[in-house]
């Protein structure tokens, strides 16, 4: 039998119950949702034109796995660790608006491209601006809502990976035939610089959970204090490894998507700007649905359940994978396409807030910003990395070998990877509040 929550965790919901959300907390929530959304639009922007950037540089499928995947998500990943350190220690609004002027300039300057070469380096030092972000955000909502409506935060900032998916998209579709790819990059660099600029004015938030005289500016651990901690709730925390690694396997087809666009085009049979739009629509509707229903059932999960939100997520995964498996096999005419593209978005829009909630939630306050590095490393490092890159080489030895529907064949079989997530959150459902218990006492050892 499940032994129930310690009368700790329990106890303290109705205390909780008690914080205050102030008004100006939800504006700065709706900024920083605004800033991921053109977060994603710039990450996904490359994967939206595939088909008009692709024959234009003339890449390969391997060349384009590279420039979506390790050419930006190395730089990403590694120099997020490395920006969630400082958020834990700096001025965090500046070192946001800091991030966001350089990848906006960086996107401008994509739009220079001549080849691959040209294309990689602005790709490549992209990831480093891009890498502030999140850890940044993250830490923030942390210190302005309270534990019991993380979840609900988190999937609203997060509701910036399926706008800014949506967006990107419908950006291809309708104005890349009309102006081109390339005033696309120098059009979104240019409204992310001015919005870096307006974060500049954003006054720091109070950090929780730390000394007043941290407050302010940050804690006082030393690097390597923070990463032994870091070490240290990994040891001490079955729930938070396993929500780590069930993100990890989630993200596996979210990297071979990066090819989707053109699987639409190649093999499905579709005109490259009206899929981009028709996709993009469905996209935005399917990811808003899977967001706000990912934040609120999964708070709602938590506290009247003997399990955390992670095993709200296996549920979900459960029952949505078989549809989204179907969707690579039907024809394209089908409703069940439709459908599968929906169910495909609602599942990303369930998982981010969720997950990042429960991160949150099993480390110590000092580390936040710290730990959602690491989680965003993990899932683009290797998540994202290996989807990516290893889809690309995949397709090209497919198509190398005279294999009918070589994207079809790699699509499904990253989707069916993808699924080992599925008994990684069970996991972590089951022992997230056991996990918490523990926490408290890492905590008092400081």
């Amino acid at each position: 039998m499940d032994k129930p929550p310690t009368q700790e965790i329990t106890a303290d919901i109705p205390a909780l119950k008690e914080e205050s959300v102030r008004g100006g907390d939800y504006a700065i929530l709706g900024l920083l949702t605004f800033i991921n959304v053109l977060n994603f639009i710039d990450r996904q922007l490359l994967a939206s034109f595939a088909n008009f950037i692709v024959p234009d540089l003339g890449l390969t499928n391997t060349q384009f796995g590279l420039l979506t995947g390790f050419a930006f998500i190395v730089f990403y990943a590694v120099m997020g660790l490395f920006m969630g350190v400082l958020a834990d220690r700096l001025h965090r609004p500046r070192l946001l608006a800091f991030g966001l002027a350089l990848w906006s300039a960086l996107t401008a300057f994509s739009g220079l491209a001549k080849g691959f070469v040209t294309m990689l380096i602005p790709r490549m030092l992209i990831g480093i601006g891009e890498s502030v972000a999140t850890p940044t955000a993250i830490s923030m909502l942390a210190d302005r809502f309270p534990a019991h409506r993380m979840g609900f935060a988190a999937s609203i900032y997060y509701m910036g990976v399926p706008i800014g998916v949506a967006i990107s998209l419908l950006v291809a579709g309708y104005l890349g035939p009309a102006i081109g790819w390339r005033n696309c990059f120098y059009l979104l660099g240019a409204l992310g610089i001015i919005v870096a600029l307006i974060v500049l004015f954003i006054p720091e938030t109070p950090r929780k959970g730390i000394a007043p005289n941290q407050a302010q500016t940050g804690n006082n651990l030393k690097v390597r204090d923070s990463v032994r901690l870091l070490v240290r709730s990994l040891k001490t925390s079955p729930a938070l490894v396993c929500t780590i690694l069930g993100g990890v396997a989630f993200h596996f087809v979210l990297g071979a998507a990066a090819f989707e666009q053109l699987w639409f085009v190649q093999e499905r049979g579709f005109e490259r700007a009206a899929i981009a739009i028709h996709s993009g629509w469905l996209a935005a509707g399917g990811g808003l649905l899977g967001t706000l229903l990912g934040g609120i059932l999964s708070d709602i999960w938590q506290q009247k359940f003997k399990s955390g939100r992670p095993m709200f997520l296996f549920w979900t995964s459960l029952i949505l994978t078989p549809f989204v498996v179907a969707y690579r096999v039907v024809a394209p005419d089908s409703f069940f396409f439709d459908l599968g593209i929906v169910l495909g978005f609602m599942q990303l829009g369930l998982f981010y807030g969720p997950t990042f909630s429960t991160v949150q939630e099993l480390v110590p306050a000092h580390i936040r910003a710290t730990v959602v590095a690491f989680y965003i490393l993990t899932l683009n490092l290797i998540g994202l990395g290996i989807g990516i890159t290893a889809g690309g080489i995949t397709i090209d030895y497919l198509i190398a070998q005279g294999v009918a529907e070589p994207y079809t064949q790699t699509l499904l079989a990253f989707t069916l990877l993808s699924a080992t997530s599925i008994p990684l959150m069970y996991v972590a459902g089951k022992r997230f509040h056991q996990d918490k218990a523990a926490l408290a006492n890492m905590t008092d050892d400081l």
